[in-house]
């Protein structure tokens, strides 16, 4: 199995279904962890020297930090309802109790912080929504912590795939340190399917192809993009959901085109009939 797909862990008592740490990964700045409550429980979440964004993917939950305590916060109890999510941006020093009020999943993305942004919670008011792509590269987006919103390091987005189509593509990648043209941001894909039990195909490979690996991604795996191009392809039948955690020096999503691909976003796509 590739060095870059962790699958989804059967759940422990209290222990996550899935845990990337900066270290397993080997790089430096995105950690990514999932974890399903049952209504009623209880879980501390400590920033530290880290800002955190917690995403309630599926499930309702009342969060009391250290000066704030938003309750009963959720609405959507499947990410497939395609409703805009909740989530609490935690700054460095903080702490967050989450109490789960129904079944919750909860990812928690975390990003080295510099303590410049104040804990706040995103309600789906301030979750911009955008449709990308054309023909069976068509792909909905939410953005919940993006580069245009404060952080430290962190974006945050999830982003829905019909059945069929192509995501994160035409193949693109983000492994360069060297703004305006590129950043260098460190990629978590946390997958969901539609039904459950169906899969998607996601390629992570360099323009050398020292790096090239493609692999069968289930429910609730997670791929790391360490860097190159990662563009994902759907199935008949399996409408995928995803969420992406990017990190790294400077916090700007600026990319580089595959050349080979690019045409997919002119006119000569989709091929008329």
């Amino acid at each position: 199995m590739s060095k870059l797909l962790s699958r989804c862990q059967s759940p422990q008592a209290g222990d996550p279904i899935q845990s990337i740490t900066p270290e397993a990964a080997g790089w430096g700045h995105v950690g990514f962890e999932v974890r399903l409550l049952k209504a009623g429980e209880s879980l501390e979440q400590a920033s530290g020297e880290n800002e955190l964004c917690l995403v309630l993917v599926a499930g309702k939950a009342s969060l009391k930090t250290c000066k704030h305590n938003f309750e009963r916060v959720g609405e959507r109890m499947s990410p497939f309802e395609r409703t805009k999510p909740y989530a609490l941006y935690l700054a460095p020093d903080d702490c967050c109790r989450i109490t789960a009020q129904t079944d919750l999943e909860l990812a928690i993305c975390r990003a080295p912080g510099k303590g410049n942004h104040p804990t706040r919670l995103i309600t789906p008011d301030d979750v911009q929504a955008e449709q990308r792509g054309k023909g069976c590269n068509q792909r909905y987006v939410h953005n919940i912590l993006p580069d245009s919103e404060p952080a430290d390091s962190l974006l945050v987005v999830e982003v829905y795939t019909d059945e069929g189509n192509t995501s994160s593509y035409p193949s693109h990648k983000h492994d360069e340190d060297n703004p305006p043209h590129e950043t260098y941001l460190e990629e978590t894909y946390y997958h969901r399917f539609n039904p459950p039990q169906g899969f998607a195909l996601q390629r992570v490979y360099t323009d050398d192809l020292s790096l090239d690996e493609c692999m069968a991604v289930y429910d609730k795996d997670v791929v790391m993009v360490p860097r190159g191009y990662h563009p994902v392809a759907t199935v008949a039948g399996y409408d995928n959901y995803y969420l992406n955690v990017m990190a790294g020096p400077v916090r700007q999503w600026l990319f580089s085109w595959e050349e080979d691909h690019q045409w997919i976003n002119g006119d000569n796509y989709p091929k008329p009939v």
